[in-house]
């Protein structure tokens, strides 16, 4: 009993303490959050994944600051930039974004959050190397579906779930998806030899040219869906909720806008994805090999691709920076 009361009085201790440490701490004001999903081994010198252009761009001279409940910890530079990793899938990174959002030692109430990461595309539509930013943003599994044997013969599989209707999609800031794509025009983007050989085993002339900047609608799901069935789909959804044709598939951004819609509405939010894989095979494979191919047959580019995604994002928070007196109150006209 002496032993439990001993630890009731730690803990309350060390509550008051952290709590008048962060009532004493003045908050980060924070202008553009970095919200990358994974990192492949360090954030500095090694293979890079989502972050570590980011890191190396900005946050060099930066000490990492741990929050409770997020998977990373939070990296922010002397201008207002701060950035982390967040978990792949829609949970993990809804759950450290809320960590952060929620923690003292942040001001993001005027904050602009940038959500980056690598995708897939349909072949109709992007290559590998491809930018795209998000002018809608869906949640690819709220809905009822179905086995196509078990319905009528080549109707959708798909209906949509009642309830869900404010969070399975989002339109973002047409206004703000406008500012960034003139801005990521002046960007640089890479191409690789063998990403231009990859695409060109198929018949689609978007898959066979070089890497630009697109815009259109992003489809988060934690099912790493595949093939022209599935891919069908997720443009009928897109069309089905009145949103831009669909473009990437991902895994985080309809959820993380969630949550950040709660404390602070969608109207900073930009969706940045670059494309390191199509959604479904050639039309010589089947979509079980496109899934597990043979060695050699990958499809290459994602180096270039995470250094494009930072190329086009760096632009945009470049000139969210140097211009925080017209950006901070609001998003300029266009």
């Amino acid at each position: 009993m002496g032993k439990q009361l001993f630890y009731t009085w730690c803990f309350i201790a060390l509550v008051f303490v952290s709590g008048k440490s962060h009532a004493n701490h003045k908050p980060i004001e924070v202008k553009v959050f970095v919200a990358a999903m994974f990192e492949i081994g360090e954030n500095t010198g090694d293979k890079a994944g989502e972050f570590q252009h980011w890191y190396e761009r900005y946050f060099t001279d930066s000490k990492p600051i741990f929050v409770s409940g997020a998977k990373s910890s939070v990296y922010c530079n002397e201008s207002g930039v701060c950035g982390s990793t967040l978990g792949m899938g829609k949970v993990a990174s809804s759950a450290s974004m809320l960590a952060i959002l929620l923690n003292p030692l942040f001001n993001l109430d005027k904050a602009y959050f940038v959500l980056s990461g690598v995708a897939g595309t349909p072949p109709s539509k992007g290559t590998i190397g491809d930018v795209t930013l998000a002018s809608w943003l869906i949640d690819y599994d709220l809905g009822h579906r179905w086995a196509p044997e078990e319905g009528k013969l080549g109707a959708p599989t798909f209906m949509p779930r009642k309830g869900y209707e404010d969070i399975r999609r989002y339109q973002l800031n047409s206004q703000l998806v406008a500012w960034c794509y003139k801005l990521a025009l002046n960007a640089k983007l890479k191409d690789s030899k063998s990403a231009q050989a990859y695409g060109a085993r198929y018949t689609q002339q978007q898959a066979r040219r070089s890497p630009k900047i697109l815009i259109g609608t992003h489809m988060t799901g934690d099912t790493f869906f595949h093939g022209p069935g599935l891919s069908a789909e997720a443009q009928y959804i897109a069309s089905l909720y009145g949103a831009d044709d669909y473009i990437a598939t991902e895994m985080e951004a309809a959820a993380i806008t969630q949550v950040i819609n709660r404390l602070h509405g969608t109207q900073r939010v930009i969706s940045l994805r670059g494309s390191v894989n199509f959604d479904q095979g050639n039309e010589n494979e089947s979509t079980l090999a496109h899934l597990d191919p043979a060695p050699g047959e990958t499809a290459g580019g994602f180096t270039e691709t995470v250094e494009n995604i930072v190329s086009v994002g760096a632009k945009i928070t470049d000139h969210i920076i140097a211009n925080w007196d017209v950006w901070k109150d609001k998003i300029p006209e266009f």
